[in-house]
Formats: C-alpha cells, sequence, structure tokens
C-alpha cells in the first residue's frame, strides 16, 4: 500500500483518533485491536505502517461506534456552508431587486456597486489574506461562520469524544494551508453565488418587463461615470459586445428624455457583460485555482510521526526485537535494574554500535546488553566523545533522560556529535532509576530536537 492509496479523508481520521486516544483512552474498547499489539516487522516502511494504522483506526471505529462521531465535524461544516450560500443568493437577489426602481427604470452604476463593488472589495481583501496568510482577510464573515460551527462545542463539553473529534477535524481541516485554501473555497462560492443570482434576477426581469436604465451622480464629476462606462467597455468589445456610446450615455442620465429600444439594448449587454467579465469570471478563475490548491495541499498533509503517539504506535505495530549482548563483561559489577531487550520501531537498531551519554546522572538505566562508552557533561568529556565518535566507524546512539527538558545547549550537542560520525545516529530516550514521571510535552520536546537534528523518526527509541 502506498502512501497515495491513504486519502486524506483517512489521514483525518488518524488525527481524530490521537486526539481522542490521548484524552479519553479509557473510554474506549481495544479488544479488536489485541492481535495487532504483538505484531513483529522485519523490516519497516512507512508506507506499511500507514497500512497498520489504518486497519488499526477502521477497527477501533467500528468497535467502538465513532463512525458517526467523526463525521459530524465534516457534515456541521457541509450543513453551514449550504446555509451561507442560501444567504448569498438571498442578498444577490435583494441587491439587483433593489436597483429597480418603481417607474421600470434601472440604476445602472448603483446596480454595478452593489454586485461588483462589494466583489472587488472582497477580492482585494482576499488577495492580501492570502499574500500576508492573514486568514482573517482571505474569508468573509459567513466563510468564518460556517468554519466555527464544527467547533462549537470547544467551550461545552471539552472532554468529550465529540468535542476531542470536533477539535481534530478543525484543526486538520480548518488551519494552515488546508484551512486556508478550504475556506477560500467556501469564500468564491458565496460570492459566486450572489452573482449569479443577482445576474439571474435581472435577465429575468428584463425579458419580462421593459426597462429604463438610467444614472446620476451628486458628489462626482458629470464626466467621471461616462467615462468609467467607456473604460469598462474596452475588454468586452474584444468578445463583439457593442457598449453605449458617449451619446447614448448622455441621453441615460436622470431627468432625460425617453430612451430608445437600441439604447436599452447597448446598455442590457453592457451591464451583463460587466458582471460576467468584471465579476463572475474572475471569481470563477479564484474558485478553480483555490479547489485546486486545497487538493494539493491536502495531497502534500502527512502525519506527524516524531509525535509521541505516534512513535509509542510505532513500537507497538512495527516492531522489531532487539537483542545485543555485553562483549567482555566485568563479572565484578552486580547485575541489577535489568531492563528487558527493547521493541525497535525500524529495521533493527545495528548491532555493533557506539552508545554516548549527555548529561546522565547515576540514576539513568541503559538497556540490559548496552553500554555508555562516554557521557558527556563538560568540554573534556566532550572532546574525549568526539574524538571516539571520529575513530569508530559505524552507527552513533546518544542517550538522554527523558525527564529532562532539552535546551539549544544539548541540541547543539547532539548536532555537533553526529557531525564527527559517519554512520547513522540513533537517539534512546532513558528512564530514570528514581521512577521520575516523563510529561507528554517532554517527550514531544525530545522528539522535536530529533527532528531539528535531522535523526530520522524511526532512529527515536522511547525505553
Amino acid at each position: 500500500m502506498t502512501p497515495k492509496n491513504n486519502t486524506f479523508t483517512d489521514l483525518v481520521r488518524l488525527e481524530q483518533l490521537r486526539h481522542i486516544e490521548t484524552s479519553k483512552a479509557e473510554a474506549l474498547s481495544y479488544a479488536s485491536i489485541a492481535d495487532m499489539e504483538a505484531h513483529v516487522a522485519s523490516d519497516f516502511s512507512y508506507p506499511a505502517f500507514l497500512k497498520r494504522l489504518t486497519t488499526r483506526a477502521r477497527r477501533l471505529i467500528q468497535d467502538n461506534a465513532l463512525t458517526r462521531v467523526l463525521q459530524h465535524p465534516q457534515s456541521l461544516f457541509v450543513r453551514a456552508s449550504r446555509i451561507s450560500l442560501v444567504i448569498a443568493a438571498i442578498l444577490g437577489v435583494l441587491a439587483a431587486a433593489n436597483a429597480v426602481g418603481e417607474s421600470a427604470t434601472l440604476n445602472i452604476y448603483w446596480l454595478l456597486a452593489v454586485l461588483l463593488g462589494f466583489n472587488f472589495i472582497s477580492i482585494v481583501l482576499w488577495v492580501m489574506g492570502i499574500s500576508l496568510n492573514l486568514q482573517s482577510l482571505s474569508a468573509g464573515v459567513v466563510a468564518q461562520l460556517a468554519c466555527w460551527l464544527p467547533y462549537r462545542y470547544k467551550e461545552k463539553e471539552s472532554d468529550s469524544i465529540a468535542s476531542l473529534a470536533a477539535r481534530s477535524w478543525w484543526e486538520t481541516c480548518l488551519t494552515g494551508a488546508i484551512g486556508k485554501w478550504r475556506i477560500s473555497v467556501l469564500t468564491h462560492l458565496f460570492w459566486l453565488t450572489y452573482l449569479t443570482t443577482g445576474l439571474a434576477l435581472l435577465i429575468l426581469l428584463m425579458m419580462a418587463k421593459q426597462y429604463d436604465f438610467i444614472w446620476g451622480t451628486t458628489l462626482l464629476p458629470e464626466s467621471s461615470l461616462p467615462e468609467l462606462t467607456l473604460w469598462l467597455s474596452r475588454p468586452m468589445e474584444i468578445f463583439g459586445l457593442i457598449p453605449p456610446d458617449s451619446y447614448q450615455i448622455a441621453a441615460s442620465r436622470v431627468g432625460a428624455a425617453a430612451q430608445d429600444a437600441e439604447t436599452r439594448s447597448a446598455w442590457a449587454k453592457f451591464l451583463l457583460g460587466a458582471l460576467l467579465l468584471y465579476g463572475i469570471l474572475p471569481r470563477l478563475v479564484l474558485l478553480v485555482l483555490s479547489r485546486l490548491m486545497q487538493q494539493l495541499a491536502e495531497r502534500r498533509f502527512k502525519l506527524d510521526l516524531y509525535l509521541p503517539y505516534y512513535v509509542t504506535l510505532r513500537q507497538r505495530l512495527m516492531a522489531h526485537e532487539f537483542e545485543s549482548s555485553v562483549i567482555d563483561a566485568d563479572p565484578q559489577i552486580a547485575s541489577t535494574h535489568t531492563i528487558p531487550a527493547l521493541q525497535q520501531t525500524s529495521r533493527g537498531m545495528p548491532q555493533n554500535i557506539l552508545a554516548v551519554g549527555i548529561e546522565l546522572d547515576d540514576h539513568i538505566i541503559w538497556p540490559d546488553g548496552l553500554q555508555c562508552s562516554e557521557n558527556v557533561i563538560d568540554q573534556t568529556s566532550f572532546a574525549e566523545a568526539t574524538d571516539k565518535i571520529k575513530k569508530f566507524n559505524g552507527p552513533l546512539l546518544i542517550g538522554v533522560a527523558a525527564h529532562r527538558l532539552p535546551d539549544r545547549g544539548v541540541q547543539r550537542t547532539i548536532r555537533e556529535l553526529i557531525t564527527s560520525g559517519s554512520g547513522e545516529a540513533w537517539l534512546i530516550l532513558l528512564r530514570s532509576r528514581a521512577a521520575i514521571p516523563v510529561a507528554e510535552t517532554r517527550k514531544l520536546a525530545w522528539f522535536r530536537t530529533a527532528e531539528t537534528c535531522a535523526i530520522p523518526a524511526e532512529h527515536v527509541i522511547i525505553q
């Protein structure tokens, strides 16, 4: 199974399960996946791991009847999106109807202002929001409301399974690059519906009744609106639309004589052409672009396998027995606090590996069969460890205390140790004999450190 076979929906459900299991694992039944825990893989690969994750998630969802709970946030978003489109259609109808006068007249520039003016402002804000990565600008009020509905239980019952599933769906589908383009699609659909319904109403009105097109201004110069008409008409001439000429524009001034059929036809074509060319067409282009970018972002979406949840599952689902032995063991050393062999998440940690610790105390327990050759605690020990690594032509295992919080100094030390070697780098999180509890945030900090130091996720070992 290749990664492409895992759809974005599958990955979203995996993320929803991660949130649920992290906070409410005791509320789930794991009977259906008991046989998966004992699986031992001879080789590790991400496609195989994703396949087992998907199989495990499918069993958990079926066993705990979570299908409806996991689908509910998306259903809310779809419902809210449809409501927003209905609102857009109503607003478009009202905008077009408001431009129709009681005396069978159409105020041409007022109609262009309410249909195209607000649409143009929205496009400018969207472009600014996308360019500056400001979602508050790229998404309209109605789109943000539709995105809020799936997350409306955030404050109420924040620890329930339904709330955790909604929060996970929100974070995965409505934030980041995916959320930016998903909300953009909804925004463009809203304005496209607004323009389309307004245009459709105008066509129906002009088919059923004869209207005169008028215009007028109080503050602007008399020549401003006719010049705007001529400027907007130039691109339309490419498509064969004949706009009203200067005489017809002047004849349509408020208070002028009744219009002839040719003038009305020219204004009607100008109005419909302007709505199509400057309103609907740009929105269609932006809608297609946003949809393509959303699909691209969804295809590029990957699970963060450095999270403790996925690291633990790698150890359970894609385990590989680690067998090692001590060569020339000291008979005087008592065998205390023996740790069982590690269950690895990779193709198997090499037998011939050099183990180096970083600021470890006497309470740290190494796995049975591993011996720390050097503990870096100062500049002298760092130089000695670096010298051993340079002379050792093989993989390097760096041991750190899991209960400690990695700082920039430790991160720099890990990088320099890895740079000194020529083989693969491994990181093992060691526990203390004093049974110091290790918070998930500390584990996550070490996983991020491994990611920063270019240590593969499958080379991170949890003791």
